[in-house]
């Protein structure tokens, strides 16, 4: 039915397909309830993955992270799914090269909404669709919430707030101070920021209108000598927009297109980053004449590089969030030793309870991953069930994060029911190796994340095994969980800096057998400086055990088997001390190696 209608509107629009991408206006990952308009139309909760629908057929398509997911969530009557990575399988530029040449009419018109496609996504297809009988339309409308219609859920627009300097280190002022200095380095008169984590940072603000991400919807404009904030002000409270006041002029949300076209003119030299800025802001720019410099957004660097302070409350949140899933684990076993069922979702909910006793707690960072058996290699396993139990000879698989006020973590532990395989030891080791390998790695400054993910995977990669997902991604400090321009994967171009955070995630996943992925945070330091090189490596944030039931230590170098022995010796330490009798002596043994 939805795609019956999504086809009538189509036709009244004269596309002959409509993209539909898994961001939003705001080139979100993860989406408030009346921006997922993917999910909508093909039922997948995946948070990357887009669609495209013709008159006559309709793909998903997703990465290795939902390659199983998505087989269990899309009507495969009403859509084919696209494993992207895996040979044969289209990407969308090529599925809609397909459909153009099934279609019978002179030209193919490509329907979508500008203001839900990247400035370099919009790029792509014009490079890839030139002299071909593509054409690119932009909707006046988005499409699908035309097919919504009343049943599309409300904005939440829930109350906004100040996040004090105490835990930012930076006020708004300084930070505009900050940004308004790159700006005169590219001679840029006006910055749009769409980017909702970008304007949380840049303004100490923070909202609850995406579940597990603490930002509010809006829009900001930056010019040498004025600042605009496009939200609704009823959601500020009068404190927060008396200190608002004196940094940034407040408007409604509504009013972005107008207000920021009204600041340009032909001599107007306008940043576009093409990556985190619209398509649709892109065409407001080029109505006026306005001149285009294409950079890379100086909030996302800035925001990036954590300071003194944030990185202070990025380790204390890191050793409550510790605390809490070494409970958890100590927890786990208690019950299974007195017999006692544990499904996914009691996990999941004894992990909860654990975090929120911790101070300053202010709600997980995503749905924790809680997958047993062959769940665990479903890599974004998001709904632990409340009838799968934990058995014996069983992987079980925890990714989980928290928001504590001034910080975000993000944890992976794969565990054993029981008594594990000589096959499930060695694969752990593998991962385990792959982990340790990054962690304590030494690089040259100018140093990206592809040539550390590359040896990251090399333990695996000598057995013929890999993992389809990066290795890492960034983390923002009591931000979004997913954050860049740093990363570790086969993209990763941007250099590291000190004070970036990042994960360090390696895995291995086999449907039906199961899977394992070993994630810590880490933040980027100087080592040592040699000559002109300045050298850089890891610290690490995350403080909690690894299993050693599912260590082959055979198979460990005398510096691994160090690094893990130190690893844990810092767990007991920091961490150790601070727990119960009982739990402190259950952690000691877990850790002996």
């Amino acid at each position: 039915m939805k795609l019956e209608k999504l086809r009538g509107e189509m036709a009244r629009q004269g596309f002959d397909a409509y993209y539909i991408p898994s961001v939003d206006e705001h080139i979100n990952e993860y989406l408030p309830t009346e921006n997922q308009r993917r999910q909508f139309v093909t039922a997948f909760t995946g948070s990357a993955g887009d669609c495209v629908v013709s008159r006559n057929s309709a793909w998903v398509f997703v990465d290795s992270r939902y390659h199983e997911q998505a087989g269990y969530e899309v009507d495969k009557t009403c859509f084919q799914i696209s494993r992207l990575g895996l040979e044969g399988q289209p990407t969308p530029v090529q599925a809609i090269q397909e459909m153009a040449r099934r279609s019978s009419g002179k030209k193919f018109v490509l329907g979508f909404d500008p203001f839900t496609v990247s400035v370099a996504q919009w790029q792509q297809f014009e490079r890839a669709f030139k002299n071909s009988t593509i054409v690119l339309k932009p909707a006046g409308k988005n499409l699908i919430d035309t097919v919504w219609g009343k049943q599309r859920p409300r904005p939440a627009h829930a109350s906004i707030y100040a996040v004090p300097t105490k835990y930012t280190g930076l006020s708004a002022k300084q930070k505009l101070a900050l940004i308004r200095k790159d700006m005169a380095k590219h001679q840029i008169d006006v910055l749009p920021i769409t980017k909702l984590d970008q304007i949380a940072w840049l303004f100490n603000l923070r909202g609850s209108d995406i579940a597990y991400n603490p930002v509010f919807t809006a829009y900001a404009v930056i010019t040498p000598r004025l600042a605009y904030l496009f939200t609704e002000k009823s959601r500020i409270p009068k404190a927060v927009m008396k200190t608002l006041s004196s940094v940034v002029s407040v408007l409604p949300y509504e009013e972005y297109k107008d207000a920021f076209s009204s600041l340009l003119d032909g001599k107007t030299r306008v940043l576009i980053d093409p990556k985190h800025t619209t398509a649709g802001t892109l065409k407001l720019v080029q109505k006026t004449h306005a001149i285009v410099v294409e950079a890379d957004h100086p909030v996302e660097l800035r925001k990036a590089v954590k300071n003194k302070t944030e990185l202070h409350w990025m380790q204390q949140a890191h050793l409550k969030s510790g605390r809490a899933k070494i409970r958890a684990l100590y927890w786990l076993e208690q019950q299974l030793k007195a017999k006692k069922p544990v499904t996914e979702k009691s996990f999941a909910d004894a992990l909860e309870r654990f975090y929120a006793e911790e101070p300053e707690f202010i709600g997980l960072s995503f749905n924790t991953i809680s997958g047993s058996g062959a769940n665990s290699s479903i890599v974004h396993y998001g709904t632990p069930s409340a009838t799968k139990k934990l058995s014996a000879g069983e992987l079980f698989l925890i990714d989980s994060g928290v928001q504590y006020m001034g910080g975000t973590t993000d944890d992976t532990r794969t565990t054993i029911v029981g008594t594990p395989t000589a096959v499930q030891k060695h694969r752990f080791t593998l991962v385990l190796q792959a982990h340790i390998n990054c962690a304590a790695q030494v690089f040259p400054k100018g140093t990206d994340g592809i040539r550390l993910d590359a040896i990251t995977r090399a333990p695996l990669w000598k057995e013929g095994l890999d993992y389809g997902h990066g290795t890492g991604h960034g983390v923002g400090a009591f931000l979004n969980v997913h954050e860049g321009p740093n990363g570790i994967h086969r993209l990763a171009k941007t250099p590291f800096e000190p004070g970036m955070i990042t994960s360090i995630e390696p895995g291995y996943y086999q449907p039906g057998w199961g899977g394992i992925r070993l994630e810590n945070l880490y933040v980027c330091v100087e080592k040592k400086a040699q000559k002109d090189t300045h050298w850089l490596g890891f610290e690490t944030l995350t403080y909690i055990p690894f299993d050693t039931r599912l260590i082959d230590f055979s198979m460990l170098s005398t510096d691994q088997k160090d690094w893990l022995k130190d690893y844990h010796a810092e767990v007991l330490r920091k961490i150790g001390k601070t727990l119960p009798k009982t739990e402190q002596t259950w952690l000691k043994q877990y850790c002996s190696l």
